[in-house]
């Protein structure tokens, strides 16, 4: 064991030695140090240079003499030849798909989960009159169709885990069929990248997601593939189009179409026969700096006109979810037996609610007749529900409140109960 150990010392110091010589030799004199320095980076690279081509030339000879050393050597060339042949076919053949189906190969490396973390991040838009998708395109932004929340002046966001806001405000282009819904609540991890500048290859792979009619399905959102085709515009219309084969049904309006890598490169917006137009990304950035809400429906309601028109605007409140308005309807007498929290806790799972009529109860000057439905969010699914009754109201402060109710659920009404 020593020996080996003093071999081992032995060599290590014959090596160190003869390393302090070489350093010795190139650095001293000092004088002609800089000259050897620079000798020796031409020196070498040229050296290591010259071997590399002389072990290529002599791989290159040895490869094309090799078949015919002998008929061994010329069956086995043959066959390996194949073999590379194949193998280069075979990668011509991945690039060309790679390039069908992510349009170019970095975009395959980037698409791992994207669909799953797609479906996470599309959001419903729900109405008393239409329903639809949308997503966020900033923290406290949603973008959707402007179709989707027409006529509707409080639509519902309804987030994949089934909790739901109501927008602060509305701002739209109806022309180009956009819409952007504020709300006072931050969610930076839903938020989805525009694809900008927008460059898409033929037939490359888009990835759409949408609810499908709504809250008539539940679950999550739906994601759906097909090929980009092309970029289509008209005169008629203020927006681009990207133009694919996905296949869009009602519901699924207002939800983005993305590229392999998660980038926005539309909005879901309008389907026929297989045949889907998405509004293109690089005209919805250039449009949501002027989207007004001219055009957008508001909320117009006067509780001091008289006790039906105080009805109508505490249903109104409660559609809108602006509880605070609602419970400062509520008289003097009707607060003695409730507060903020136990009041609004009745309406959590409100979506919707539809005032039918209003009108004056029989003789009376402070009741009112109403009938109405709400639209409930429950375990992801909507329940209907029908209601008519009377509200007697009290006069406090210039303006009519909800004194007492006599309000009773209606089950199954007929055509006739909407009209009458």
């Amino acid at each position: 064991m020593d020996k080996i150990i003093n071999k081992i010392k032995k060599k290590i110091g014959n090596h160190i030695a003869a390393e302090k010589a070489y350093i010795k030799k190139l650095v001293f004199p000092l004088k002609l140090f800089p000259i050897k320095l620079f000798i020796y980076f031409i020196y070498y690279p040229i050296k290591i240079a010259f071997k590399l081509l002389l072990a290529i030339l002599s791989l290159l000879w040895d490869t094309i003499s090799y078949p015919f050393r002998g008929l061994k050597n010329f069956i086995k060339a043959i066959f390996i030849s194949a073999g590379v042949l194949y193998m280069i076919v075979s990668l011509f053949v991945i690039v060309d798909y790679l390039s069908k189906e992510y349009g170019y190969i970095g975009k395959f490396i980037c698409s791992f989960g994207v669909d799953n973390n797609l479906e996470e991040k599309v959001v419903r838009i729900v109405g008393g009159y239409s329903e639809g998708s949308g997503f966020f395109i900033s923290k406290k932004q949603v973008l959707t169709n402007f179709h989707v929340i027409a006529d509707e002046p409080s639509p519902k966001i309804i987030f994949p885990d089934g909790r739901f806001t109501t927008p602060t405000s509305i701002i739209g282009d109806e022309s180009a069929d956009l819409a952007l819904l504020n709300i006072s609540e931050e969610y930076p991890g839903l938020v989805l990248e525009f694809l900008d500048p927008l460059v898409l290859y033929p037939n490359e792979k888009l990835i759409s997601a949408g609810y499908p009619l709504g809250t008539e399905i539940t679950g999550k959102a739906t994601v759906t593939e097909g090929k980009y085709i092309g970029v289509r515009e008209s005169k008629h219309y203020p927006v681009r189009y990207i133009h694919t084969d996905i296949d869009l049904v009602q519901g699924m309006s207002g939800g983005p179409i993305i590229e392999r890598c998660g980038k926005v490169v539309g909005v879901n917006t309008l389907s026929l026969s297989g045949q889907s137009l998405f509004i293109a990304s690089v005209d919805i950035l250039s449009k949501i700096p002027n989207l007004t809400d001219q055009n957008i429906t508001k909320i117009q309601v006067d509780p001091s006109i008289s006790p039906e028109e105080a009805v109508r605007a505490f249903y109104v409140y409660l559609k809108a979810r602006r509880m605070e308005d609602g419970f400062n309807l509520l008289s003097e007498e009707y607060l003695k037996k409730t507060d903020f929290d136990e009041w609004t806790g009745r309406f959590t799972d409100i979506l919707d609610v539809e005032v039918y009529l209003s009108e004056p109860y029989e003789n009376t000057k402070d009741t009112a007749f109403v009938k109405f439905s709400t639209k409930n969010w429950n375990d992801g699914e909507v329940d209907y529900h029908f209601y008519e009754g009377t509200w007697q109201t009290t006069l406090e402060n210039g303006m009519y409140k909800m004194l007492r109710s006599n309000i009773k659920e209606v089950e199954s009404p007929s055509w006739d109960w909407y009209y009458n």
